[in-house]
């Protein structure tokens, strides 16, 4: 994903999610220095709702190897009922390459893991 591009993961909910600490796994594979802005949206009926949004800056590594990202953020219960969705959304923001950074979907076999989030309980 390069300079403006997206990347999205959506998640069907069948109701709400209980407040607390959200922890964001996001291993990636970087081909370019590039800042990746991290949105976590609600997805229901009328639009999207932000829920949390942070940057991270990311420099190329060891060629198909995969950098350890981790980001932990307190939020409030999230009201929702079945069928919304709750979505991850990668945007990359100073890049020339189409694929400057993306997320790690070999897992191990990048060095790394595959890109999840542990939510509180309900």
């Amino acid at each position: 994903m390069g300079a403006g591009g997206s990347l999205e993961a959506a998640y069907q909910l069948s109701g709400g999610i209980g407040g607390g600490s959200w922890n964001f796994v996001m291993d990636g594979i970087c081909l370019e220095s590039v800042d990746v802005t991290f949105e976590l949206l609600l997805r229901a009926g009328a639009g999207d709702t932000a829920l949390a949004s942070f940057v991270h800056h990311f420099d190329p590594g060891e060629l198909g190897q995969a950098q350890a990202f981790e980001h932990a953020e307190e939020l409030a219960a999230v009201e929702a009922a079945d069928g919304d969705q709750l979505v991850l959304r990668f945007t990359a923001g100073d890049s020339d390459l189409t694929m400057a950074w993306f997320p790690n979907g070999e897992g191990d076999g990048a060095g790394g893991r595959i890109p999840y989030l542990d939510l509180p309980s309900p």
